[in-house]
């Protein structure tokens, strides 16, 4: 069956801020519009034919309380002032084949490095 297979898929992003990490994490997915729905996290495959679609097409798809998988890039700290990121770096193939996706959580990186790095590592996964 292939009712579990995605025909679509969107990115997001978001940044929440709070001295309790679940209400951080909270702040996060409402910033990133996808705070209403429950995670299932998957591993990094695209798969053949599925179509990048835009974000607000995307979050109108989802409903309260509906499962959704995730491939999530996430990082936490409650040190002030500490420079983290998260990144999902994608790679599609031009043929009609599986694509990756990629997780980094770093340290001391700005969001356009780790950004870079994650699609990187997507497209030496790729090849």
């Amino acid at each position: 069956m292939s009712f579990l297979v995605p025909s679509r898929i969107f990115l997001t992003k978001g940044v929440g801020r709070h001295k309790e990490k679940l209400a951080s994490f909270e702040m996060a997915l409402r910033d990133a519009g996808i705070q209403a729905v429950n995670f299932v996290r998957v591993s990094s495959i695209v798969p053949p034919g599925c179509r990048l679609i835009p974000k607000d097409q995307g979050v109108k798809m989802i409903k309260p309380g509906q499962i959704t998988f995730i491939v999530l890039a996430r990082n936490e700290s409650n040190e002030a002032h500490r420079l983290l990121s998260a990144s999902v770096g994608m790679a599609l193939p031009a043929s009609d084949t599986y694509g990756y996706l990629s997780e980094h959580h770093g340290f001391g990186l700005t969001d356009e490095d780790c950004g870079e790095y994650a699609e990187d590592l997507a497209a030496q996964m790729l090849a």
